[in-house]
């Protein structure tokens, strides 16, 4: 045998037992249940990650909502594109706090938002829910940590949901199912370039 055949045999080898090591993982995961997931950390793709995962649903026939904290002032392409699909939105509407700089109206505002994606946490006919940039709400105190562990715990059993946004809070990463950090390496916003439709929203 060359050397070449023996390196392919090795590589056809090692292969063989990742598989076997996969396959077994494969054969051991078998609880179905609705999936809490967190997307935290400070780099730029953590609300794309969850609209992702909501058109991923959408796609599959799995009826879907989305609550928007923070944002709101601006257009949304995933917005648009998914209430066409018939994906509920509930959008907090006041723009980010250091524009509004009124904590009183920001924390009516969120507890607004925060009243109806109780209400969506608590609907059985909803296969997945978006919190996108809840975190934000929970470390300002605007909506307390212990409301926000308590509905996503009672939620539907078979109800997925994806929590957004930077620094989450340790007690909802203790519950959650996935926690996933996305690190920022590079921005594009700190080189000069503005935040551009289609791309950034």
């Amino acid at each position: 045998m060359s050397t070449q055949d023996e390196k392919a045999q090795r590589h056809k080898e090692r292969q063989q037992r990742i598989k076997e090591k996969v396959d077994a993982r494969i054969a051991n995961a078998t609880d179905e249940k609705g999936v809490l997931m967190v997307i935290t950390g400070n780099g730029k793709g953590k609300s794309t990650a969850g609209f992702g995962t909501v058109t991923r649903a959408v796609g599959h026939g799995l009826k879907a909502a989305v609550v928007q904290f923070i944002k709101g002032t601006w257009a949304c392409g995933e917005r648009d594109l998914l209430a066409q699909h018939g994906v509920e939105f509930f959008v907090m509407g006041t723009g980010f706090t250091w524009e509004t700089q009124d904590k009183e109206k920001d924390t009516a505002a969120a507890q607004q938002a925060w009243a109806k994606a109780e209400k969506l946490l608590q609907d059985e006919s909803l296969d997945f829910v978006l919190l996108d940039e809840l975190t934000y709400m929970v470390t300002y105190k605007y909506i307390e940590l212990e409301q926000v562990i308590q509905a996503l715990q009672n939620r539907p059993a078979h109800q997925h949901v994806v929590v957004t946004g930077r620094a989450c809070h340790r007690g909802i990463i203790d519950i959650a199912d996935t926690v996933s950090e996305v690190q920022s390496i590079k921005h594009a916003f700190e080189a000069g370039i503005k935040a551009q439709k289609g791309f950034d929203y």
